[in-house]
């Protein structure tokens, strides 16, 4: 394949590292991963996931994090570009799935826009595997007949200064669906406050799972109403990242014996 520039190109695939455990990569990932002659990686990776690499492969880290972005997304597009056009396999590896708050639709779009066509790898997404984790579905029946990938925080330029994303809270509030929020530790007193303020029951449990599939996983849970009145000491401050926040009532279908974790 040639690029824009009229040079042979090599591969280029985005692939979905799953949200934590290696043992929960698709095979396809595992191959292409062997195979690579480059890797970009992103903050937060398993380092295990990197030694499925052959020894020769390149390892770069692309990634970034709430207040400490080491490499702008443009400049991240320039290095798969050029890596790309020296003939190389590249794989740009993301945690969790590369279509689910991953950017990749971003990149596809820049490397489309240079000739250089790309395959996507889906990824364990950590929504499901949190909830795997919890032993709750996503979607119940009764307590929750659908649910909202959300999140809870906005670059520049979609959302409030300081990164609050700007959902429709009232509709959210009411809704009967399970909320799922993506990078909302930053912002989560203040979603709970939006939603209670929106008249969403004050009883309604938020579970908080850290580390996903990680042997230092852990899991939180609290009543929307604690997280809301929070006026002391923030009870997410100890939380580390990456954490994932699962708001609704399928939370009260976690086994009786777990749910003072």
């Amino acid at each position: 394949m040639k690029s824009d520039q009229g040079g042979e190109v090599g591969e280029v695939y985005l692939v979905g590292a799953g949200p934590g455990d290696p043992e929960l990569l698709t095979l396809k990932a595992k191959r292409l991963l062997e195979n690579a002659d480059c890797i970009l990686y992103d903050s937060l990776l398993n380092p295990e996931i990197l030694k499925f690499a052959k020894p020769d492969c390149e390892h770069i880290h692309v990634g970034k994090r709430l207040g400490r972005h080491s490499m702008p997304q443009d400049e991240i597009n320039a290095l798969i570009l050029e890596h790309a056009r020296r003939g190389r396999c590249v794989v740009r590896l993301k945690g969790g799935d590369p279509f689910i708050f991953g950017r990749g639709g971003e990149e596809i779009e820049f490397l489309n826009g240079h000739g250089i066509q790309t395959d996507v790898v889906p990824g364990v997404t950590s929504a499901s595997a949190a909830s795997s984790t919890l032993r709750v579905p996503l979607t119940h029946r009764e307590l929750g007949p659908a649910v909202l990938f959300l999140s809870g925080y906005s670059k520049a330029g979609t959302g409030e200064r300081d990164g609050f994303p700007k959902h429709d809270w009232a509709f959210l509030a009411r809704s009967q669906y399970s909320l799922v929020f993506y990078m909302g530790l930053h912002h989560l007193t203040r979603i709970c406050r939006e939603l209670l303020a929106n008249q969403k029951d004050g009883a309604t449990p938020v579970a908080i799972i850290s580390k996903c599939t990680l042997p230092d996983e852990r899991i939180y849970l609290h009543r929307l109403e604690e997280l809301a009145e929070v006026t002391g000491e923030d009870p997410t401050a100890e939380i580390e990242f990456p954490a994932i926040t699962i708001i609704g009532d399928v939370i009260r279908l976690l086994p009786e014996r777990d749910r003072l974790i």
